[in-house]
């Protein structure tokens, strides 16, 4: 039986792969851990820049195993706290962070993760699709917070990602409703980045993660931060965090400059 996350170092790309087709890829306690270890592994790994994160036997991941939690309810309040041994984490903890439910939906990582979407993404399984930098849809692919019909909790940065992604009036609707949202209408919202045909997001993904992997890296990732940091502060500051993030990365400009002068990279040509 093979195991529930396996991980491929494919050059200066690492292929993150969740696989339990029992069911549909939902994630139990000991399938969270994995998938943290296998993000923070990821993010030690000086030689890896992108990972891709994807789902096995058509599906990227049906959200946090139902069945599983109500095992764990059957078996009384002690084994449902140690299943919840997450809860004590502080989100505030030093990079790259605390496990969440699911795995990695508290880390904080350096460097970008790119979701490869096949079949459903839903509840808990949308959250780890939001936690990644960018998501390749498949057309037949579809989100969706399933877990308004079972009374499940949004714990793993669902109300907070979304709204910031797609804005409060799309995102209240999808948290409120619940409903399904197919690779037309996420593309349309911003909910995904790219739409690809069926059975093609695992390549397209690491195509993109090869892309994003040859660019200069120091300035890559100082963006992206400063990207992210900008959210809770107001404009000067955020301007000021900007450039301190960017003035570590003039010397590569500068060389980047020397490229352009000599006739690399003219007309937008990557």
């Amino acid at each position: 039986m093979e195991p529930p996350v396996q991980t491929q170092k494919l050059g200066d790309v690492t292929l993150v792969t969740l696989s339990r087709p029992e069911v549909r890829n939902a994630v139990d306690d000991a399938t969270a851990h994995a998938l943290f270890d296998a993000f923070v592994a990821f993010e030690a790994d000086a030689h890896a820049r992108v990972a891709v994160f994807h789902g096995a036997h058509g599906h990227f991941c049906a959200g946090w195993d139902l069945q599983a939690a109500a095992r764990l309810a059957a078996q009384g309040d002690a084994a449902l706290r140690a299943g919840l041994d997450f809860a004590a984490d502080d989100v505030r903890r030093a990079p790259p962070g605390p496990r969440g439910p699911m795995g990695p939906s508290r880390l904080m990582l350096s460097k970008p993760v790119i979701a490869a979407v096949s079949g459903a993404a839903v509840a808990g399984g949308m959250e780890l699709a939001l936690w990644c930098d960018l998501r390749v849809m498949e057309e037949d692919a579809y989100f969706g917070i399933y877990c308004r019909r079972f009374g499940v909790p949004l714990i793993d940065g669902g109300t907070v990602r979304l709204p910031r992604l797609i804005g409060m009036g799309h995102a209240m609707d999808l948290i409120l409703t619940g409903r399904k949202v197919e690779a037309a209408e996420a593309l349309h919202m911003g909910l995904c980045n790219r739409v690809v045909p069926p059975g093609q997001a695992r390549d397209a993904a690491l195509a993109l993660a090869r892309q994003l992997a040859a660019f200069p890296q120091n300035t890559l990732n100082a963006d992206r931060a400063s990207t992210y940091h900008q959210w809770a502060l107001p404009l000067p500051e955020a301007l000021h965090q900007e450039w301190a993030r960017g003035q570590h990365c003039i010397a590569d400009g500068l060389e980047g400059a020397t490229r352009f002068a000599a006739g690399s990279g003219r007309h937008g040509k990557f």
